[in-house]
């Protein structure tokens, strides 16, 4: 158990300390009648060995002492002009001793332990249990424990570090769960470090004043957050680790818990932050025209998101940005900052943390809420975005030409010539598959639709062609178009066995599910249309055919076998474009009769095999729209071929159609 000196007591031994003079080492008062004996001195020892001195410590002390051999080789001196008690004889050698490195401890109450001053504390010195100032001043070497209070005893030592004899070896030994240091080192060198302990081990509230104020138009919460990222960093560090301010929504208050000289700074302050404005936060619906409102709010969300993200990188001080929907993963949100130059924003102007971004599917809008700024920005953004996007009609011819023994492909048994620069390099692959790409490029302008054109230029005609298909599909920019040309014939997908015991008699019934399969040509094509008229086409090519049947737990099952090809092409608006190679080779075989008796007459009737190859041939030619009546000029042409009934009828709905836009406008 540590014992503390009561606060007379250290009040009493300072005054005797510092106000005295020392007078315990001041001149010695008249030693009483019967007390002769244990005066000592005048001694005057001008330099002697470490023994002499060792021998009067013993003889004075009446102790025998213990001492290693390898004791430092010192030559000490040792002066006293008075006579002196022995108690102070005693503690002028221990500090003379202390002050050559060396150190005398108390073992029990017959022995002196002297050893070097650095191993004293390996030696078990003596461990003070009251107040050292009790205690004469010496250079004794002893151990003390000192319990902290307030201050924190891994702040506090490193700070006294200069106070203690650096020949005393390693450094205190610090307790940090119980606050404490056991510090070994002489009597005078602990009552002084026990006297800056009481000094300042005390809750340091000498100064500070609290002050309330209650806000009338601001948030608490609010200021405080606001002063606080204004008085960061070195202007914290000026108005000190004890100055705090805290909100109390509760109240709307502000506590404060400052020097009463820095109140007057925070009543500015604060009078100039509690003032009345208007909402922070404004909601404003915005509607879309031609965008779908889920993407652009998605988009808006990735680029404020990756906005900020590059804000926090340069200032750590500036919040991010809670937004609704919230962005997706990070390299989302790189790819959304980079957009931010090419739409033309000023990369000075900052989204708020407020801002709140929701798309509303059922009108097609945007719902934004955030400052007036915010919704400034969102709307500049909202006009780049949301505009219309270019169209494209892609005609489209799928034709299957028979080949000769000669031909190697559909466009060479066709005649097609490639002439100057009207095929354009591209190609598409597949496991076993060649295909061969062209482009044609009509001198002129016309209205004949594609499969008019490729009649005039495809001379002389081919009776070995046949037409599949003539679709048309319109698309818009980076929007994907599909044509399949074919049917669907129901596959069994599974299969299960329902077996039944009732009664002793086992039945067996089968269950099986059915689903729909496409089979037949898929085109699938996605242009990305350029500002002068150039389209650049994805275009991806299946064929499925039914090469047979196959039989699976009794049941006739299509085989079906599949042709796939993909190419990208870039042209400009109305080239034609030619995709040829998926090729196909058919088996087939044929008897004729021989005479009218039947049996007889396939007996001996004449039997031939035969091998067909077939291409498939397909031609495009994107049409980039104008938006404009040119557009519909092809599609009226072709009305005109319609019967007159069917004519009139189309012409009547289609100008009562045009009748309600011209109103509506």
């Amino acid at each position: 158990m540590i014992l503390s000196p009561s606060p007379r007591i250290l009040i009493l031994l300072l005054a005797i300390c510092f106000l005295g003079g020392w007078q315990l080492h001041g001149q010695p008062k008249a030693p009483p009648a019967g007390a002769q004996t244990d005066l000592i001195g005048p001694i005057d020892i001008p330099g002697d060995n470490l023994d002499q001195i060792l021998a009067l410590l013993g003889r004075w002390t009446g102790r025998s002492l213990l001492r290693p051999q390898n004791l430092p080789a010192v030559t000490l001196s040792l002066q006293m002009r008075e006579q002196v008690t022995k108690e102070e004889a005693i503690q002028a050698v221990e500090t003379l001793l202390n002050l050559n490195g060396i150190a005398v401890t108390p073992l029990g109450d017959r022995f002196l332990k002297v050893t070097a001053l650095s191993a004293a504390k390996s030696e078990a010195p003596e461990l003070i249990e009251g107040s050292a100032l009790l205690l004469p001043p010496s250079g004794r070497t002893v151990s003390k424990l000192f319990q902290l209070k307030f201050l924190r005893v891994t702040e506090f030592m490193p700070q006294i570090a200069g106070l203690l004899n650096p020949a005393a070896g390693s450094p205190p030994v610090i307790f940090d769960k119980a606050n404490s240091a056991l510090i070994t080192d002489s009597v005078s060198n602990l009552q002084r470090i026990e006297t800056l302990v009481y000094r300042l081990d005390k809750p340091m509230l000498s100064g500070l004043e609290p002050k309330f104020y209650t806000l009338r138009s601001a948030k608490a919460s609010d200021v405080v957050s606001k002063m606080k990222t204004m008085m960061s960093g070195p202007l914290q560090t000026q108005l000190g680790s004890a100055t705090s301010y805290n909100a109390d929504d509760r109240t709307n208050q502000i506590v404060l818990i400052a020097d009463s000289r820095q109140h007057g700074f925070f009543d500015e302050l604060i009078a100039r932050l509690d003032v009345r404005a208007d909402p922070n936060t404004r909601n404003e619906v915005i509607y879309l025209k031609h965008a779908s409102a889920t993407e652009v709010a998605s988009i808006l969300s990735n680029l404020v998101s990756g906005q900020n993200e590059a804000t926090l990188r340069t200032s750590s001080s500036i919040p991010a940005t809670r937004l609704t929907p919230a962005a997706s993963n990070g390299s989302t949100i790189t790819a959304a900052a980079a957009i931010v130059p090419q739409l033309g924003l000023d990369p000075s102007n900052q989204f708020s943390e407020v801002l709140t971004i929701l798309p509303e599917v059922r009108s097609n809008a945007i719902v934004v809420s955030g400052t007036v700024d915010d919704l400034r920005l969102i709307e500049d953004l909202v006009a780049k975005i949301d505009v219309l996007l270019a169209q494209v009609r892609i005609e489209v011819v799928i034709a299957e030409v028979t080949l000769g023994d000669e031909a190697t492909s559909g466009i060479s048994e066709l005649g097609l010539q490639i002439d100057g620069d009207k095929l354009v390099g591209f190609g598409g692959a597949a496991s076993g598959i060649g295909v061969t790409n062209g482009v044609f490029s009509r001198p002129t302008p016309g209205a004949l639709d594609l499969a008019a054109t490729i009649s005039l230029v495809t001379t002389p005609r081919k009776s070995n062609t046949n037409i599949l298909s003539v679709p048309n599909i319109v698309t818009t920019h980076n929007k994907q178009g599909t044509i399949f040309v074919g049917e669907q014939r129901p596959v069994i997908s599974s299969y299960l066995n329902d077996s039944t015991n009732t009664g002793g008699t086992t039945g067996s019934g089968y269950r099986s599910t059915v689903n729909q399969q496409q089979i037949g040509i898929e085109l699938i094509v996605t242009p990305l249309i350029g500002p002068d008229g150039s389209v650049q086409l994805e275009i991806n090519q299946t064929v499925e055919d039914i090469l047979g049947e196959v039989i699976i737990d009794g049941n006739p099952q299509p085989r079906v076998g599949s042709r796939r090809t993909e190419s990208f092409v870039s042209v400009q608006s109305g080239d034609i474009i030619v995709l040829g190679g998926l090729q196909r080779t058919s088996d087939g075989k044929s008897t004729s009769r021989f005479g009218p008796i039947p049996f007889i007459g396939d007996l001996f009737g004449k039997r031939s095999r035969s091998k067909t190859r077939t291409d498939l041939v397909f031609f495009l030619r994107p049409t980039v729209l104008t938006n404009t009546a040119a557009d519909n000029v092809k599609a009226m042409e072709q009305v005109e071929t319609f019967p007159d009934f069917q004519r009139a009828k189309l012409k009547r709905v289609l100008g009562e159609t045009e009748s309600v836009h011209g109103g509506s406008n």
